[in-house]
């Protein structure tokens, strides 16, 4: 936890209600979000026991497993599943964006899958594990669709773990980095919890709205997990009554009741997750979103694509040690571009910059705006300006900076000291080798901000093939020669 988050949970219990973390919104909220609420079998983790979803408040639908222990009617709620999510992905490829340019083709559209938890992107991974492998033919055969759901909420989950991409969110995660509570960042888990805080219904404040949302009859869990008091006093009786039915009647009088208690348990996160949504419309969203979200779209037409043409690469249950690294390594790198461009956009969070010495904000008390550098083979416009600031500078002479205020301009570090920091400007001041364009310097008395925040390209890792990757992390066994002895005829037991 950062010192500022610290200071604004600290902030929050004093006032009673959540304080902002942010500025902006630096994630993308679609404007036709499908909202996934499942409910697993307790003990029985990608075991579904239901799932309401949908892209209308109004009209969730809601399936229910009658026997989640039952694999045939276990695979028919994944088919049916299947049917929504996979018309919803469908409909996301319609239409092209003719924006894009050149002749890159982009969908207009990505999908957003929204659940309510971490547990909720953990069900979407294990379901998607256990129906990707599965065929439409041979021993258990499944509906044609299941094994396309699987691929797709495999897509998605892993999707999910790229830094800034909106195309699986868990609404306590997005949530949570907006806003910080005066509760734990585990009490921060619970939906309604966290909600009562930053949107406290009537006269309540956040901690009282809280402790509201602790009663499961008033907010049961937000799903996959159940209430141990609904398992034991509802479910179970419910479950019984369907294996129990002698006939058809009967039957269907049980489903109705194991329908109805299950929706009472799932609507009221359903509603929570919603209300969530509006919430996050209600800030601008930050500068960089809709770039990341045109990378969500790249990634999701591609992929579509590939379903289509049958040309998209297997999802193995594990990655080999090559794979793993080069995973790990886009990640750190995007994870690093994330950042940047979150403290680009938010001074909230170039704040934090700020306090660790990354980053400092002052005033340009020197500028040479026409110095030229003839260091080199050809003359370069280099315009020093010395910036005068109270911040503590961690910086050391050869960082590359840049402001929020000038994106295309680079800042290198001259010298530091206690006050002052000298920098070098390069790009973004016109094609003239002489003069600036106006207004692309600062000018003494200006207040600028600076940072090691950068979104310029990073070169990915180097890697060994994998014939070159020993034995132990997945590359070929080693070779060992055949030479022909007297001792081939020699048996054990002889």
């Amino acid at each position: 936890m950062s010192i500022l988050t610290a200071l604004a949970r600290a902030e929050a219990v004093e006032s009673g209600r959540a304080q902002p973390l942010t500025t902006v919104r630096h994630t993308h909220v679609a404007e036709r979000p499908l909202v996934l609420v499942p409910l697993s079998l307790a003990g029985e983790a990608a075991a579904p026991l239901a799932a309401i979803v949908g892209t209308d408040p109004g009209e969730p639908r809601l399936l229910v497993v009658a026997n989640p222990r039952d694999r045939t009617q276990r695979f028919d709620f994944v088919a049916e599943l299947a049917r929504v999510v996979l018309s919803y992905v469908d409909g996301c490829a319609r239409s092209v964006d003719t924006g894009a340019g050149g002749t890159k083709l982009r969908y207009a559209e990505a999908p957003q899958v929204i659940v309510p938890n971490r547990g909720g992107v953990e069900f979407v991974r294990l379901l998607g594990r256990s129906t990707r492998f599965r065929r439409p033919f041979g021993p258990y055969p499944v509906h044609r669709t299941v094994p396309i759901l699987g691929q797709w909420l495999t897509f998605l989950r892993e999707r999910a773990d790229h830094p800034g991409s909106s195309m699986l969110l868990a609404m306590t995660s997005v949530l949570s980095e907006h806003w910080a509570t005066g509760q734990s960042g585990l009490e921060d888990a619970n939906l309604a919890a966290l909600l009562g805080w930053i949107d406290p219904p009537g006269d309540l404040d956040g901690a009282g709205a809280a402790a509201l949302a602790e009663d499961p009859l008033r907010s049961p869990p937000a799903g996959p997990s159940t209430d141990p008091t609904f398992d034991n006093e509802i479910l179970a009786p419910a479950l019984a009554a369907v294996a129990r039915s002698i006939d058809d009647f009967a039957r269907e009088r049980a489903l109705a009741a194991l329908t109805a208690a299950v929706a009472d348990q799932m609507r009221p996160t359903w509603d929570l997750t919603w209300q969530a949504v509006r919430l996050l419309r209600t800030r601008p969203a930050g500068a960089s979103v809709e770039t990341r979200w045109a990378m969500d779209r790249d990634v999701f037409t591609m992929y579509h694509m590939a379903l289509a043409e049958g040309t998209a690469l297997p999802q193995p249950r594990r990655d080999s040690a090559v794979a793993a690294a080069g995973r790990l390594d886009r990640l750190e790198r995007e994870q690093a571009r994330y950042d940047a461009q979150r403290a680009l956009d938010d001074p909230l969070v170039m704040a934090e910059f700020r306090l660790s010495g990354e980053a400092f904000t002052g005033t340009v008390v020197a500028a040479s705006p026409n110095r030229v550098d003839t260091s080199g083979k050809k003359a370069a416009l280099r315009p020093h300006i010395t910036v005068q600031t109270d911040d503590p500078v961690r910086l050391e002479p050869g960082a590359h900076l840049v402001s929020p205020a000038r994106l295309a301009q680079q800042a290198t570090v001259v010298s530091v000291s206690s006050v002052d920091v000298v920098l070098e400007l390069s790009k973004g001041m016109g094609r003239s080798t002489k003069q600036p364009a106006p207004g692309s310097v600062p000018e003494v008395g200006d207040r600028v901000t600076y940072g090691p925040v950068t979104d310029a390209y990073q070169p990915p890792g180097r890697f060994p093939s994998r014939d070159d990757t020993p034995w132990t992390h997945g590359g070929p066994p080693p070779v060992i020669e055949y030479h022909a002895s007297d001792n081939d005829a020699v048996e054990d037991w002889s």
